[in-house]
């Protein structure tokens, strides 16, 4: 469904993402893995079509990243991107304009389930309550890709195990699932595929029952392995 041949994007000198192959296919939850600066955030950008590439190529089903694609992936930054003088009812309407598979039924629930009071402003919110408010409003689409950048930041272990099941309950054999985050161990216990970067990359892309089975490691050993001496 995602596919990009030697993708680039180079910040001046420096490549971000350098000559990135990878497929990611329908029915996986993928983590994509790799401290600050591997070039996950610019990956993910590109692939939502908020990035140009500065070399290669980014395919949605074939077709070049642009206005189509962005109608079927649902991405969340890290970034806070909505304005102070919103509450989170005025957040979900403003989804609901631009996105015609946003459910404010599927988006109020979420917040109900998150402990997150709808009439709440944005200005009031903790980090935590917003980074719950994000993943409320993005998992509220019926998209065909989610991309999520660091979606537990900020969240208590409570919090977790909603978002863990909310993830995994939007998980099908039609859909793209890519997250990244620090936390190893908790990627783990949501995803089938890890995709290791550094430098921005691509060390390897791995299935994980199989690393396990075959290797005997699991991902947060593998993490230890390629990163390891560059983390100090």
């Amino acid at each position: 469904m995602i596919t990009c041949r030697q993708l680039t994007k180079k910040y001046g000198s420096k490549a971000a993402v350098d000559a990135v192959d990878l497929t990611l296919e329908p029915g996986h939850v993928y983590a994509m893995m790799g401290p600050n600066g591997s070039g996950k955030t610019t990956w993910m950008k590109m692939a939502a079509g908020l990035v140009r590439s500065t070399g290669g190529e980014i395919l949605y089903n074939g077709k070049p990243i642009g206005v189509e694609s962005r109608r079927h992936v649902a991405y969340m930054s890290t970034e806070p991107y909505f304005y102070n003088w919103m509450t989170a009812r005025d957040v979900g309407k403003y989804y609901q304009d631009f996105f015609d598979d946003f459910s404010m039924e599927k988006y109020e629930k979420l917040l109900q389930r998150m402990d997150l009071d709808i009439a709440a402003k944005v200005r009031t919110l903790s980090s935590g309550m917003m980074a719950k408010l994000k993943i409320a409003v993005t998992m509220a689409r019926d998209a065909k890709v989610y991309m999520l950048d660091e979606p537990f930041n900020g969240i208590d272990l409570l919090a977790r195990d909603e978002i863990r099941t909310c993830i995994l309950e939007e998980a099908a054999a039609d859909k793209v699932m890519v997250l990244s985050s620090h936390l190893v161990e908790e990627m783990e216990t949501i995803a089938d595929w890890a995709v290791f970067l550094k430098n921005g990359r691509l060390v390897e892309m791995r299935d994980l029952e199989q690393m396990r089975s075959t290797d005997h490691v699991s991902m947060a050993d593998r993490y230890r392995e390629i990163y390891g001496h560059t983390e100090g």
